[in-house]
């Protein structure tokens, strides 16, 4: 029988290049009272994220097109889902496969082959975590519901194309492509915006773009 009441109305993410283990995973977290959509690799999962938000993504690390490490990447640096939680599901067991992963964006890191209660108990603690961090970041926002940047912020013409790119949600890697330079020459533009404002984050930077500049 399903679990009934909160769990219902979780939605998951499952991404990974291997159909037989989609299938098998998805039926158990469904059984459980998940909502469980899937993609096969992490740029069609990016395009899933386009439409929807997740409450969770469970990642396989080797896949073709983009693996588990480039997809974490654009999750943390998009201001609408560096929150969401990413457990990996890995082949690859070493330590040091670990340490990457989780250095890389991760917050849980599994081995296949795995029980499927632990994949349900680690799914279920990373939603509670998240949980936990949502209600403080409302708290926070309740007591400072805007961005205040230092005054008399001078941008140049290029950072204000950067940043209103990062304020449509995108990664740093995605508006070197459409800039046609390198990701480091954004990366570098985003740190000098961040001195110049005193902002502390991209998310914090998007927050500040949007609402003070027109689009």
């Amino acid at each position: 029988m399903k679990d009934t009441g909160i769990l219902e109305q979780k939605r998951l993410m499952l991404v990974d290049d291997d159909p037989n283990l989609i299938v098998l995973v998805k039926d158990y977290l469904e059984f459980r009272g998940y909502d469980v959509l899937t993609a096969e690799n992490g740029r069609q999962a990016l395009e899933l994220l386009q439409k929807t938000i997740p409450d969770l993504i469970i990642c396989d690390v080797m896949m073709p097109e983009m693996d588990g490490y480039t997809l974490v990447e654009h999750i943390r640096e998009d201001p609408r889902t560096e929150w969401v939680p990413v457990l990996f599901l890995s082949a690859k067991g070493q330590s040091q496969d670990k340490v990457k992963g989780l250095t890389t964006g991760a917050d849980v890191y599994m081995v296949k082959p795995f029980e499927p209660e632990e994949l349900v108990a680690q799914v279920e603690s990373s939603l509670k975590q998240a949980s936990r961090l949502i209600k403080h970041q409302s708290q926070n926002d309740n007591n400072t519901t805007t961005i205040k940047p230092r005054r008399q912020v001078e941008l140049t013409t290029t950072e204000i194309k950067v940043v209103k790119l990062v304020a449509q949600g995108l990664s740093n890697r995605d508006v070197a492509d459409i800039m046609n330079v390198s990701q480091r020459t954004i990366e570098s533009h985003v740190s000098n915006m961040l001195q110049k404002t005193g902002l502390h984050n991209r998310t914090e930077l998007a927050r500040w773009a949007m609402d003070s500049m027109k689009f």
